[in-house]
């Protein structure tokens, strides 16, 4: 392309053309700012604020897939991570294996971690590792929702806090700590210390008794003055106990 010399006086007559020819496109939002005396804010992009949030979804999704193919066990735990939190408060249905047996656990979504899933009903809470798991998915007849009323009440005095002392206001909360952080397994399990849990190895091995302890990827449980300990990496499954199972248990190894 050929340079062509031009005077300033004749650039800005040229620019001045090329802007009033413009086509002038109002910005809803900028100007409702404006009337408000909030100021301008930049667009994130070249589109309406819709198509970016869709945009921005469609490629977090193909990044998960392009990543399992070149990572599968990694892509795998992002994907349950991603459906999971998009389930979190619903009712789901899990196919795991625990050693050769097939288990099925069905429950709301509590807790989403880093490398677990806590489900509840209305008698358990279950602890269920990515890893193990086979399939994930809502149970039929149960209506695929969002959670549609979050964000809509909030506490002015927490935003004010979460600003200002985010650190300390987190770590005293433990939804917070869901919210902002992944925990691991062994994370939220502190949170549960002198609860009775049944720990699963194995489809013919599990094992009883209150959390006593976990430090260094080993898990503590305490029967009386009976310890026990067990490999965060041997386990399968989680599930807290109830009291009638309790007895059951006690009885029996008062029996032997």
């Amino acid at each position: 392309m050929q340079n062509e010399k031009i005077r300033l006086k004749e650039y800005r007559e040229l620019l001045l053309k090329k802007k009033a020819q413009e086509e002038i496109k109002i910005d809803v939002i900028n100007e409702l700012n404006l009337q408000r005396g909030q100021g301008l804010t930049s667009p994130t992009s070249g589109t309406s604020t819709e198509e970016t949030r869709l945009l921005m979804e469609y490629i977090d999704r193909a990044n998960i897939f392009n990543i399992s193919k070149r990572d599968e066990q990694r892509g795998k735990i992002l994907k349950y991570r991603k459906f999971f939190k998009s389930k979190r408060n619903q009712q789901v249905e899990i196919y795991f294996k625990c050693g050769k047996e097939v288990i099925y656990k069905e429950g709301k979504v509590s807790t989403i971690g880093r490398d677990f899933v806590m489900l509840t009903n209305l008698r358990d809470r279950i602890w269920i590792k990515y890893d193990v798991i086979t399939s994930a998915n809502i149970p039929f007849g149960i209506p695929n929702y969002s959670n549609t009323h979050q964000h809509y009440l909030y506490d002015n005095q927490l935003r004010k806090k979460l600003l200002t002392q985010f650190g300390q206001i987190v770590s005293k909360r433990d939804i917070l700590k869901q919210q902002f952080y992944e925990e691991s397994l062994q994370t939220n399990l502190l949170a549960w210390e002198d609860t009775w849990l049944i720990i699963h190895t194995n489809e013919h091995d599990r094992k009883i008794g209150k959390l006593h302890q976990l430090e260094a990827g080993m898990v503590t449980l305490s029967v009386f003055n009976k310890r026990e300990t067990v490999m965060l990496q041997d386990i399968y499954y989680i599930e807290t106990i109830r009291f009638i199972n309790i007895l059951r248990h006690v009885y029996q190894s008062i029996r032997k």
